[in-house]
C-alpha cells in the first residue's frame, strides 16, 4: 500500500473511532466533505467522445471518491458504443483519472436493410456514416452475424489476407462468397471450410489465376473457374 493511502486509512479509521454513531455512519461515509470527486480525467479515448462519456458520469461529481468503485462507473458507461473496458485511478484527494479502451468495428453488417457495424468484440453497433470506416468490409445473409466470428478465425488460422475482402456474404445453408476488391467471387463449400480457405490461400497467390472472374471450390476435389 502507498504511503499516502496508509495516512489516508489511518486518518479514517481514528475518525471513526472518535465520532462512531450508529445512525450516523452511512451518512459520514457517504460524505466525508473532503474525499468529494471535483475533477475527472479521460485518457486514452479514440472513437469515443469526450462529451459522450462526461455527459454519461455527470453524477459522480460530488460523491465520495474513498468509496467510488470502478464497477460504479462501469454501469455509467456500459450504453456507450466500442467501450470495451476502463481502468479507473484515484488521485487524492478529489480527482479521477478514467482511462478508455474501445473495441474497434471490423465490418458493416446489413440486415433486412438497416446497418450495423460489427466490432472487435463481434457486438452490433448502430451504425454512422463515419468517413474513417469507409473501407470495412460488408457482411451479407440473414444471421450472419452468429457464424462471422468463427468463419473469420478460420481465416486467420490459415493466414487468409482479409483485407483484401470487399464483401462477405452468407449462405444459410452454412456456407460463405467473398468478393475480393479486385470483384473477383470466390465460392466456399458448406463443408469442408478449413480445407477450402487454404487451397484458396494458394491459389490466390498464381498469377494464372488472377485473370478468373469466379473460382468456385464448392464441390469436393474440383476447382471452377470462370
Amino acid at each position: 500500500m502507498k504511503k499516502s493511502s496508509k495516512i489516508i486509512l489511518l486518518f479514517l479509521v481514528f475518525t471513526l473511532l472518535t465520532t462512531y454513531n450508529p445512525n450516523q455512519f452511512f451518512t459520514l461515509s457517504k460524505n466525508f466533505f473532503f474525499f468529494k470527486v471535483q475533477n475527472i480525467k479521460i485518457v486514452n479515448n479514440n472513437l469515443i467522445k469526450i462529451s459522450s462519456i462526461e455527459e454519461k458520469i455527470a453524477k459522480i461529481y460530488g460523491t465520495n471518491i474513498l468509496f467510488l468503485k470502478r464497477n460504479d462507473i462501469e454501469r455509467l458507461l456500459n450504453p456507450i458504443d466500442f467501450l470495451e473496458k476502463i481502468e479507473v485511478r484515484k488521485k487524492y484527494p478529489a480527482t479521477l483519472i478514467i482511462k478508455i479502451y474501445e473495441t474497434k468495428p471490423i465490418a458493416i453488417l446489413h440486415d433486412k436493410g438497416t446497418k450495423y457495424f460489427l466490432d472487435s468484440s463481434f457486438k452490433l453497433i448502430h451504425f454512422n456514416n463515419n468517413s474513417n470506416f469507409n473501407t470495412l468490409p460488408n457482411i451479407f445473409g440473414e444471421e450472419a452475424e452468429k457464424y462471422f466470428a468463427n468463419f473469420l478465425k478460420q481465416l486467420k488460422n490459415y493466414d487468409f489476407k482479409t483485407e483484401r475482402v470487399k464483401n462477405y456474404y452468407y449462405f444459410q445453408i452454412g456456407r460463405w462468397d467473398l468478393q475480393l476488391n479486385n470483384n473477383q467471387i470466390i465460392k466456399l463449400p458448406s463443408n469442408r471450410t478449413s480445407e477450402a480457405i487454404q487451397r484458396i490461400g494458394e491459389l490466390l497467390e498464381r498469377e494464372d489465376f488472377q485473370k478468373y472472374n469466379i473460382i468456385d471450390l464448392r464441390i469436393d476435389g474440383k476447382i471452377v473457374v470462370e
